[in-house]
């Protein structure tokens, strides 16, 4: 194995988690044709809105009875909004296998005062899907992105349920195929895995949703950024372009830039396939050399976009300090950025794999970890 320092670098060294690294082609004169200083309800402004539903809709490949609204507050604020209009019509059930998940869980107990059923998994770990009853609401997260534990599909999801089922699909959009048949509400941000800008969500509802929404009334106050109808009626314009605030025209610009990038490629199969050889990348690293693993236990259930790594050399006396100070020296190299394991989840390495990652970044990045791991196995044993 390689112990001298490197010399090819990447060309591009974001491997962060969020905001993630843009797609290849990217250019700010993409922008330029951006509506800036216009109003976001003139018709410029919402044919463009409109035109990024109806492009998120061909290239996820979501049914056509499904609406999909650009909302508020990233991924938190479109998975806030599911749970603040939707829950307490069923008993609720809360799963989770990572932090954020157990945010959503958080919220739930103290902001809303349900009283669910919670069945979590240490990390690494995934819940047996199997093992739930979907007669209740249930609220999950399709891919861990600090645990990089993720689903492999809906097979234990049944076709026919009564209660909702509620997807933060965040770090799985636009990498993995989603089941929608199976989910009823399913939220992302733009900022995960097409590259896009911050502080914008997007929520997609089932038929079964919109008629909850219409026929449930929350027996708690719903903000307004939170609202989806109005007079017991969807609220349509929000799925047509007429967002709830303000969206960033700039922002709405560099994601349909992204999209038409991933089309041009080939869509979703191929943005599958990129991400697929990007993770498979990392993980041939990790399974030749014994001091670095997958912080996944079942190969099946690991991530191929947030790819958590775990150093199991047992001379390794502090796991954070460790890898904080190999983070943190493969950003002085400006190899990799961003890299370092989520603040709640075990200490390690987290590298971002998805599509708008090209694979031989990774593969010039990957030798810069293993010099890095023997520069610094040397302060820390």
């Amino acid at each position: 194995m390689n112990k001298q320092k490197p010399v090819a670098r990447p060309d591009n060294a974001y491997f962060s988690s969020g905001p993630c690294a843009k797609y290849p082609t990217f250019s700010t004169d993409n922008l330029r044709t951006a509506a800036i200083g216009r109003s976001h309800r003139a018709n410029v402004g919402k044919r463009k809105l409109k035109e990024l539903i109806d492009n998120i809709k061909e290239i996820l490949e979501i049914p056509t009875d499904y609406k999909v609204g650009i909302v508020p507050a990233s991924d938190t604020g479109a998975v806030e909004m599911a749970m603040w209009s939707l829950l307490g019509a069923r008993r609720t059930t809360m799963v989770a296998w990572e932090s954020f998940g157990k945010d959503w869980i958080n919220d739930v107990v103290n902001e809303l005062k349900i009283k669910p059923e919670i069945i979590t998994a240490d990390y690494g770990h995934i819940v047996d899907m199997s093992s739930i009853d979907y007669d209740n609401d249930v609220v999950f997260t399709w891919n861990g992105t600090t645990s990089g534990v993720c689903m492999q599909s809906g097979e234990d999801i049944p076709v026919e349920r009564k209660g909702l089922t509620i997807c933060d699909a965040t770090s799985a959009a636009f990498a993995v195929r989603l089941p929608f048949e199976k989910l009823d509400v399913t939220t992302f941000s733009w900022q995960k895995v097409m590259g896009g800008e911050a502080a914008h969500g997007v929520i997609i509802l089932s038929p079964k949703a919109i008629e909850r929404l219409e026929n449930h009334k929350v027996n708690w106050p719903v903000p307004k950024i939170f609202r989806m109808t109005k007079n017991n009626k969807l609220i349509q314009g929000i799925f047509e372009g007429a967002t709830i605030n303000t969206p960033s025209m700039l922002a709405v610009e560099d994601f349909l830039y992204a999209l038409k990038w991933a089309r041009e490629i080939g869509g979703l199969d191929k943005l599958i396939a990129r991400a697929e050889a990007n993770a498979k990348t990392v993980w041939s690293f990790c399974d030749q050399r014994d001091w670095i693993d997958n912080l996944a236990v079942d190969p099946n259930t690991r991530s191929v976009t947030s790819v958590c790594l775990q150093f199991t050399d047992p001379n390794i006396s502090d796991g954070v300090a460790f890898s904080k100070a190999i983070s943190k020296r493969l950003e002085n190299e400006k190899v990799a950025f961003d890299i370092a394991a989520y603040r709640d989840a075990p200490p390690g390495l987290r590298i971002w794999c998805g599509g708008t990652v090209n694979k031989i970044d990774l593969e010039l990045m990957l030798p810069w970890l293993e010099w890095a791991y023997h520069e610094e196995l040397t302060r820390h044993v």
